[in-house]
């Protein structure tokens, strides 16, 4: 994985005050639950579009060659904060009730195995609708 040093760019960077769940609040969430599946998304960040004004700021050189990044990268400052929040917005309706997001990881849990069928289904059309990509290997179903 590609490593730049967006520190400068970083101290420049207004903080996204987004809150990022605190993993005990989510744990809560889970009483009462028998069914689980685990989704993890492919290279999360790399799924984020960068504004074509903010393209320039990701620009970095090797000994190949400048080159910029058309994708959020690693390394900069709201990175997750901003796929939290898209990961949020993405879910809303779902969250509470049968999903749990936390960065770039999506947990589904359901009472029984009819109803998780209908939850997985729904999680997988959002997934899909929206463009955004599992790393099948990393996930886990019917747990």
């Amino acid at each position: 994985r590609m490593c730049v040093d967006y520190r400068e760019l970083n101290r420049l960077t207004i903080k996204n005050k987004y809150p990022l769940p605190r993993i005990e609040d989510l744990f809560d969430q889970l009483g009462g639950s028998g069914v689980f599946s685990k989704i993890d998304l492919r290279s999360g960040y790399h799924q984020l579009r960068i504004k074509d004004d903010d393209i320039p700021k990701t620009a970095f050189r090797t000994r190949y060659g400048h080159y910029e990044f058309i994708v959020m990268p690693f390394g900069l400052t709201n990175a997750p904060e901003v796929f939290m929040d898209l990961m949020n917005r993405v879910f809303q309706p779902y969250l509470d009730k049968y999903v749990i997001v936390f960065i770039d990881d999506i947990l589904i849990y359901s009472k029984n195995k009819v109803e998780h069928e209908q939850h997985l289904r729904t999680v997988l059309g959002i997934l899909c609708k929206d463009k955004l990509y599992a790393k099948f290997n990393k996930c886990e179903f019917w747990l």
